[in-house]
């Protein structure tokens, strides 16, 4: 039998649980998931290989209408993911209204690669109501393979997987067997953090917030890891800092229990935190923090 390999790119609005169903697809934590909106930042890539088959699949940030340059990076993602893809799929749930940025769907339409729907959250809804976002997809995007799923409950990912394999490429691998992500251990280090940034603090201080490992050292039973904090203003300094340091302490502490499950390592964490004030919209500083090329 050929061997098949594709990229399969995952887009969708915010919130509908496109890191949830990439990490059940991959059946590793690549991405950080939380309640708020623009958790991912980033594109990122989870590899699964099979005996005749390569997927490589990508997470990618949350359609929405840029407001900084930080934004527009991530929309610039977005788009790439749409052209470089072999198939996509497009992630949306019982939740969100269908046509939300509905510029997105118009171009789904187009597309000559494949196009998986992947209604998500079933678990939360009605069948009455699920039986009519089938229907309404269907109507949008008519050459469009429609799956009702709960990436949470891990329902029904059986059919999106072997509709994915059945609509892959005839190709090689693109990587390794042993390969499963594009991102090295500093990125994932950051990511932690920033989860709990997301998780511990409200309103605007995670958007304000980007962290940069600046040490990572693997010995042969623990990493140490030095990671700073920016954000924007001395205000949001403060914040992040807490009365006695107690709110840096705690985020520090579920960053490194979070750290140690992932490497199944021990590890040794420090946390800073610098104000940088134009950081969301510095092309030198983006570039630096990987949201450019």
């Amino acid at each position: 039998m050929a061997h098949r390999s594709g990229f399969v790119n995952i887009i969708g609005n915010p919130n509908v649980g496109k890191s949830t169903l990439m990490n059940a697809m991959v059946g590793e934590k690549l991405c950080i998931v939380t309640a708020k909106a623009q958790t991912t930042r980033h594109r990122i890539m989870g590899i699964v290989n099979g005996k005749d088959y390569q997927i490589v699949y990508s997470d990618t940030p949350g359609i929405l209408k840029p407001n900084y340059r930080l934004q527009q990076n991530m929309m610039d993602f977005v788009d790439t993911a749409i052209g470089d893809a072999d198939i996509i799929l497009y992630v949306t749930d019982t939740i969100e209204k269908p046509d939300k940025n509905s510029e997105y769907i118009a171009k789904l339409s187009q597309l000559a690669c494949p196009v998986i729907v992947v209604i998500n959250k079933i678990d939360i809804s009605a069948q009455d109501k699920v039986m009519e976002l089938i229907s309404y997809w269907k109507q949008q995007i008519p050459a469009a393979t429609v799956i009702p799923a709960s990436a949470q409950e891990k329902f029904n990912l059986d059919t999106i997987l072997e509709t994915v394999i059945g609509n892959l490429p005839v190709n090689p691998p693109w990587f390794d067997e042993d390969a499963f992500t594009d991102k090295n251990l500093r990125f994932f280090a950051s990511e932690i953090i920033r989860e709990q940034i997301l998780l511990n603090y409200k309103e605007e201080i995670p958007y304000c917030c980007q962290v940069e490992v600046e040490t990572f050292k693997e010995g042969s039973e623990r990493y140490d890891i030095s990671a700073v904090i920016y954000v924007m203003r001395d205000s949001q300094k403060g914040i992040i800092i807490g009365k006695g340091g107690a709110a840096l302490k705690k985020t520090g502490t579920a960053a490194r229990i979070g750290m140690e499950d992932f490497f199944q390592k021990k590890v040794f964490l420090q946390l800073f935190v610098k104000v940088d004030p134009d950081w969301r919209e510095s092309r030198k500083e983006l570039r630096r923090f990987g949201y450019e090329e």
